[in-house]
């Protein structure tokens, strides 16, 4: 009865997500594209056998690269589909994998959208990056007889109480998943109180995230052109939080270093490079291409798939989406980098990884943009504190590697 309810509300918004996909697309033309796969129509059938992996937007499909790798290697005659809710998600997996996945949307969750999309490619098993609970998804999978992993998983406090609202139909979601790989126990614990059976702690896979060589060439290449000037990076950052950063790095005088600033999402890119020409700064953008002039004050980061570089180029790293309350975004990949951290207190997301890395020095814990600004000058000023803050973030990074072998483990 819950999940009828649930069926007949998803009916009842469908006219509105037309609308959502019309209006997100003034700004993001791609959400104009590929409709047919989002109510369960495809093109041509898969060739080969298919492990089916859903990662929702750009931080679960960058997550999944070193699970992407050992699935590979452990089935090498599978094909790898991706299926996506966001243009960028669908962009990120275009970055990082080109032609060797096959790529999709995932349909909005109506019973009749998931059954066509699982008798089209006729998955061998299906992967849930992070937590994504589709019930009429998760029934499907058990009438076709699909195991559907999660895996990855996290539950802040804040989205178990959201799942609780609903516990008939969450528990039932949970009840229909094969295993379920957490990332941590105090996400495996938020799971099993809302239901959930057969819950394995994993660890996180993003810390099996190896920086790439060419990025990290691309780094140095980046770190060369900006002259022998500081550098900071404010990194992923979210809406709101640009502003913030900006006054407050003019108040204080911004001094010469270079501030580079990379928007959390692209059709952001032209806007905060406005926001940073208001202030009156000099502001050159990636995409020109151009050397990097003596006189720019921000750079701003519009270009997709270069994170690693940018931490490799940088003497240090804000974190964004943690500045306001958005729950951080990962803070792992510039640990991996040996880039020194500071991040706000919205760090939901990333709670035991923030809390970990703040306490083996990995990481320094801003209150606000002031305190963010004193806290860049101080550490541009002292070299030792910031090769001692980068050794601990390779050092963090690789005590909690592992979580891809132990999730593969558990998938097969």
């Amino acid at each position: 009865m819950a999940r009828l309810i649930y069926t007949l509300v998803v009916l009842a918004l469908l006219p509105w997500a037309v609308l959502h996909l019309l209006w997100r697309a003034r700004r993001q033309p791609e959400y104009l594209r590929h409709w047919g796969e989002r109510l369960g129509y495809f093109a041509a059938a898969p060739s080969a056998p298919t492990i089916w992996l859903h990662a929702v937007s750009v931080g679960e499909t960058r997550a999944a690269q070193p699970l992407v790798a050992a699935l590979r290697e452990r089935y090498p005659g599978h094909r790898i589909l991706f299926t996506h809710m966001t243009p960028t998600g669908r962009a990120t997996s275009e970055a990082l994998f080109g032609d060797s996945v096959d790529r999709v949307y995932l349909p909005y969750d109506t019973p009749w959208a998931m059954r066509r999309f699982l008798r089209h490619y006729r998955p061998q098993f299906g992967l849930i990056m992070e937590t994504e609970l589709w019930p009429n998804l998760i029934a499907a999978c058990r009438r076709e007889k699909v195991p559907l992993s999660l895996v990855n998983a996290r539950l802040s406090e804040r989205s178990a109480r959201r799942y609780a609202i609903f516990p008939a139909l969450t528990r039932e979601a949970l009840h229909g998943l094969t295993a379920i790989g957490a990332q941590s126990a105090d996400d495996a614990l938020r799971l099993e109180k809302l239901g959930a059976r057969k819950v394995t702690v994993t660890g996180n896979i993003k810390f099996d995230i190896a920086a790439p060589a060419e990025q990290l060439a691309l780094g140095r290449e980046l770190r060369a052109g900006h002259g022998r000037r500081p550098v900071w990076l404010a990194a992923s950052t979210r809406e709101g939080e640009e502003a913030l950063i900006l006054d407050a790095w003019k108040n204080c005088g911004a001094g010469e270093a270079l501030l580079v600033l990379v928007p959390r999402h692209p059709q952001r890119f032209a806007e905060v490079t406005r926001l940073a020409t208001e202030r009156g700064f000099q502001v050159q953008r990636r995409s020109d291409g151009a050397a990097i002039a003596a006189s720019t004050a921000v750079l701003i980061g519009d270009s997709m798939g270069e994170m690693c570089a940018y931490y490799a180029s940088a003497d240090l790293a804000f974190i964004g989406g943690s500045l306001l309350d958005f729950g951080s975004q990962n803070l792992i990949e510039a640990a991996a980098c040996g880039t020194p951290i500071l991040i706000g207190p919205s760090t939901r997301n990333f709670a035991e990884a923030a809390r970990e890395a703040i306490a083996c020095n990995a990481a320094l814990a801003i209150t606000d943009a002031l305190d963010l600004v004193h806290r860049v000058e101080f550490l541009l000023s002292d070299a030792g504190q910031r090769q001692q803050m980068g050794a601990a973030g390779r050092a963090f990074a690789e005590r909690h590697s592992g979580a891809t072998k132990r999730t593969l483990a558990l998938i097969a």
